[in-house]
C-alpha cells in the first residue's frame, strides 16, 4: 500500500474512489445504496467537493477488499497538500492573467506548481505580452525558457 500511497499522495479520495469502481465495474448510485449511503454523497466525494469521512471510508474499504484506513490516508495527504497551497499562496498575480486564457478549467483549481509546463504553454500560445511576462517573473526566465524549447513554434524573449 505504500508505493501505491507515495503515488496517489495529495490526490483527493473521491478520484481514487472513482478509479477504484470503475476498476471492478461498479455502478456508483448502486454502490452507494448497498452502503446504505446516500448516491449524491458519493458523487460529490469522487468530484472533489466532499471529505471523505471515517465511518463511510471503512465501510467503502470493506466492501471493495480495500486495506483499513486507505481512503482516510489519501484524504490526510489530500488535505495536507492543500493546506500547504493556503500556506504559501505560491500563485502568480492573477490580475495579470485573463480568465479567457483558462477557459476551460476554474483558474482557482490549477496547481501551479505541478502543472506549470501545461500553464506556459498555454500562456505563451493564447496570452498577451503582459501575461507572458508574468509567467516568466512568477516562474523564472529559465523555467520558462526550458518549457518553450520543447516548443519550438513557442517563443520567448526575455
Amino acid at each position: 500500500m505504500k508505493d501505491e500511497l507515495d503515488i496517489l499522495k495529495g490526490i483527493h479520495p473521491g478520484l481514487v474512489l472513482e478509479r477504484k469502481l470503475k476498476e471492478q465495474n461498479l455502478a456508483k448510485g448502486r454502490f452507494a445504496l448497498s452502503l446504505h449511503e446516500y448516491p449524491q454523497t458519493l458523487t460529490a466525494i469522487s468530484k472533489g467537493k466532499r471529505s471523505m469521512n471515517t465511518a463511510l471510508a471503512l465501510r467503502i474499504e470493506e466492501a471493495l477488499g480495500l486495506e483499513e484506513g486507505y481512503f482516510m490516508t489519501l484524504q490526510v495527504y489530500y488535505d495536507i497538500k492543500q493546506e500547504k497551497l493556503k500556506r504559501k499562496r505560491l500563485l502568480p498575480d492573477l490580475s495579470k492573467l485573463r480568465p479567457v486564457i483558462f477557459w476551460d478549467t476554474n483558474i482557482e483549481t490549477i496547481d501551479w506548481q505541478r502543472q506549470y509546463k501545461a500553464v506556459i504553454r498555454r500562456v505563451f500560445e493564447r496570452g498577451n505580452e503582459k501575461e507572458q511576462e508574468e509567467m516568466g517573473r512568477f516562474y523564472g526566465a529559465d523555467r520558462v525558457a526550458s518549457v518553450l524549447s520543447e516548443s519550438p513554434e513557442l517563443k520567448y524573449s526575455k
